[in-house]
């Protein structure tokens, strides 16, 4: 039996995609082993889908002054000497990796045992964590075309990032029904992130008056922040948070506001949304998510305004040109190469494992 451990943590963006590869994995008759941190997000991620799961130590890697700058690197050696451990143990043929700090010690164990490393890269320029990891991987998995130039030669490979399939498979009948929404008016779904945005939630909540003379609107808002105010609005419906009813919002969704997050948006590729991109800001993040948005929008997948050009006016007539021109948007997310990510990193990961496995024989 083949092995493999999969590993990357610290968000829900680089824990899904690996999810997303699982039942595949599986019908190719891989051991799955998961290596995460003690108890991070991907350890309650992967608790439903019975895969031996082993934490490690991880430190951040800051570029701002700490005191825990002083510490972490001291977890990432612990880390690594952990890492090594079980990796030296299971022995698998290779090591899948989906970025995040907990990453940084599982990869360089894995090459110092001389065990395969892939990677994937989900923004258009690398984190601090994958940068560490990409001179010991054998190949890297990314979702620009941009991403591809700026990387070792021979190693970049595009491949979109990994969807899970259940998001393909919505009923839009069930999203109208949950909604209380007229099936013969068009839908905008609204998505702000995890914990919400509030600049999208204020800006979306002064339009409703004129977008809902054309749209209705559902609106995932984040946690604490419904408007009571709002609850019983015609055509608006509110949620905190959506899991297993996200698939049929997207079955039912005309059109999607979303931020830029580099996951978020392969979403929308892969499901062929037409969709209004707001990217947090530079002065909120690093700037990937203004470089994942102009990426998107240059292949013609999305369009996209600035946080700080948002308001009603802006919002309400970005919306009908994109809904009147949608169909321009779905034959350009049709003709990309980037949808069939799961089948693409599968078979690098048999490829790759297939060559080790042969140099071992010779």
């Amino acid at each position: 039996m083949k092995k493999i451990v999969l590993t990357g943590g610290g968000t829900a963006g680089h824990v899904t995609p690996n999810i997303a590869l699982l039942p595949t994995l599986r019908s190719l008759g891989y051991d799955i082993t998961y290596i995460g941190s003690y108890e991070g997000i991907e350890k309650r991620l992967i608790t439903d889908y019975d895969i031996p799961y082993y934490g490690v130590a991880t430190g951040k890697f800051r570029r701002y002054f700490d005191p825990k700058n002083l510490s972490d690197p001291f977890r990432v050696i612990k880390g690594y000497n952990e890492a090594h451990k079980i990796l030296k143990e299971l022995q698998p043929d290779i090591v899948f990796s989906k970025g995040g700090f907990v990453s940084v010690p599982v990869v360089r164990a894995a090459a110092a045992l001389k065990i395969p490393c892939i990677i994937h890269e989900s923004d258009m320029t690398p984190g601090l964590a994958n940068k560490l990891c990409i001179p010991v991987a054998e190949k890297i998995c990314c979702n620009f075309p941009e991403t591809t130039k700026n990387l070792p030669e021979g190693k970049a490979i595009l491949t979109g990032s990994p969807i899970r399939e259940e998001l393909s498979k919505g009923n839009k009948i069930a999203a109208y029904e949950l909604c209380g929404f007229n099936a013969n008016m068009p839908v905008v779904l609204v998505i702000g992130g995890s914990l919400g945005a509030n600049a999208i939630n204020e800006v979306v909540r002064k339009s409703l008056p004129n977008m809902l003379n054309d749209f209705q609107v559902v609106h995932i808002c984040g946690k604490d922040k419904v408007d009571n105010i709002l609850l019983n609005k015609e055509g608006y419906k509110q949620f905190e948070y959506v899991k297993a009813d996200l698939k049929d919002l997207f079955a039912m969704a005309d059109v999607v506001i979303s931020r830029a997050g580099a996951n978020a948006i392969c979403e929308l590729l892969a499901l062929r949304i037409p969709n209004l991109l707001i990217p947090l800001p530079a002065k909120s993040s690093r700037g990937d998510q203004l470089l994942n948005a102009a990426s998107f929008e240059a292949q013609g997948f999305s369009m996209v305004i600035r946080e700080e050009d948002l308001d009603e006016v802006s919002l309400v007539d970005k919306i009908h040109e994109l809904y009147f021109t949608r169909q321009s948007f779905i034959d350009n997310m049709s003709k990309s190469g980037q949808h069939d990510s799961i089948r693409t990193i599968v078979k690098l990961i048999e490829d790759t494992v297939a060559t080790h496995q042969a140099s071992k024989k010779n």
